[in-house]
């Protein structure tokens, strides 16, 4: 019996265990596992939504014995140590587990670039629980700023700050604008809009990079008239509690700071053999496959590929290049076990979609550029498309339906240390709340 082991649950791991068992259904000598140290499938480019309070965080994760449902595939919620290239072997926490062919798509990490302080002071934004962790803290923070009297502190606490001006940075912070500027302004009688600072730190000159100009600069324009600030060419240098250096030159005080910076690959696959890019993915051939060890593949953001040339592809690490390798991994596994030609991987874009709150958006799709109400429409059509079957489709399709009749919800679940917020609030050196991070 060949076993066939793939390592993460994320777009890649799981669009290639799901090929993988239909390329292998008629084939009863191999077994196919799944590995990964959480039981559900992430849907994260909702992840914005869940920290705006627009749907429950229930209704974008699937568990993954839901979606695996009759196919044949085995699934094993484990954490994996090591990867033994040599000997085929994984140790996990629950110990060694052999593998004739392997698939390793474990995602990536945040990438502070070694700024002294992000990772202590700055919350993460790449997990179901982080998107709970900023809810959370936001609606604590709106709790304390409404009935504490001294105006300066309630600015403070209600200063949010995001670096990083991509995709995830800029729909972050305008679906966390709609959420502050329409439901808090209006329902807690001691926060007003002007006492809201929303501040989006980018390193370069512009934001969006990689999307079309006419968007890009209708997407700036949109930030600024929805009372964003964007500051260009801004590097963060520190952070502390309660702040960021930038420039390593003036400070920025803020009670929350997002990062959303950047990635890196996950630590394993740093520590694999080979070659690597700056941000540690592995260097792997046009057919995803690791030098010197052709059984196995990488996929999705722990993999660089190289195109037919030899040269690294450009492409973005998003969902669909990650589903994109998941497929190429599977049929070029199977063909390797039947000794057929393997297909070399192209990226090809598919367009990009970039939310800027309620009713707008920018569309890149087939060379065609649109923005406005349209735009917006498209960008939640395809979304509710993607999400992992028709159940999910309907409850998120059902908040927002709700979303336009009711409030949102602003239910505050953790118990928090009011007395001690109240008393940072009223200290104009000390206006953030101690910083309280997820680890996933």
């Amino acid at each position: 019996m060949k076993r066939i082991v793939v390592l993460g649950s994320g777009f890649a791991g799981m669009q290639a265990v799901i090929d993988l068992e239909r390329l292998f259904r008629k084939a009863p000598g191999y077994e196919i596992l799944l590995i990964s140290d959480q039981n559900y499938v992430l849907f994260t480019p909702l992840l914005p939504q869940i920290a705006s309070s627009q749907i429950d965080p229930r209704h974008i994760a699937q568990a993954v014995r839901d979606v695996r449902g009759h196919r044949r595939f085995r699934f094993l919620r484990d954490t994996v140590r090591t990867i033994d290239l040599a000997n085929r072997r994984i140790d996990a926490a629950s110990g060694p587990i052999a593998y004739d062919s392997l698939v390793i798509a474990l995602g990536s990490r945040t990438n502070y670039f070694g700024v002294p302080g992000a990772r202590e002071h700055t919350y993460d934004f790449k997990s179901l629980e982080d998107s709970i962790a900023l809810r959370e803290r936001v609606l604590d923070l709106c709790e304390h700023a409404d009935h504490i009297t001294d105006e300066n502190a309630r600015r403070g606490l209600l200063t949010f700050a995001v670096v990083g001006g991509g995709y995830t940075g800029v729909e972050l912070l305008t679906d966390l604008r709609d959420f502050l500027f329409d439901y808090i302004a209006r329902h807690f009688r001691g926060i007003s809009r002007n006492t809201i600072r929303l501040v989006l730190v980018e390193a370069s000159d512009s934001i969006l990079n990689g999307i079309h100009p006419l968007l890009r600069a209708h997407a700036m324009k949109r930030l600024k008239a929805e009372g964003i600030e964007i500051l260009y060419n801004s590097r963060v240098t520190r952070c502390f509690e309660g702040g960021i250096e930038i420039n390593q030159k003036e400070n920025l005080q803020a009670a929350t700071i997002v990062w959303t910076a950047g990635v890196r690959a996950h630590e394993i696959v740093e520590a694999l053999p080979g070659a690597h890019d700056r941000a540690g993915r592995a260097q792997v051939n046009e057919y995803l496959q690791m030098e010197n060890f052709p059984e196995v593949f990488v996929a999705g953001d722990s993999a660089v590929a190289s195109s037919a040339a030899g040269l690294p592809e450009n492409a973005p690490q998003v969902a669909p290049v990650a589903i994109a390798h998941g497929k190429i991994a599977a049929r070029n596994l199977a063909h390797r076990e039947r000794n057929e030609p393997l297909e070399s991987y192209r990226y090809v874009s598919q367009g990009m979609l970039v939310s800027l709150g309620a009713r707008d958006a920018v569309v890149s799709v087939g060379g065609i550029q649109i923005h406005g109400s349209f735009a917006w429409l498209f960008w939640n059509a395809v979304h509710l498309y993607k999400l992992v079957n028709l159940k999910k489709q309907f409850q998120v399709a059902v908040d927002w339906s709700l979303g336009t009749i009711f409030p949102r919800d602003a239910v505050l679940f953790r118990r928090s240390g009011a007395c001690k917020l109240c008393a940072a609030a009223s200290n104009a050196s000390a206006i953030a709340p101690e910083v309280k991070r997820t680890t996933v």
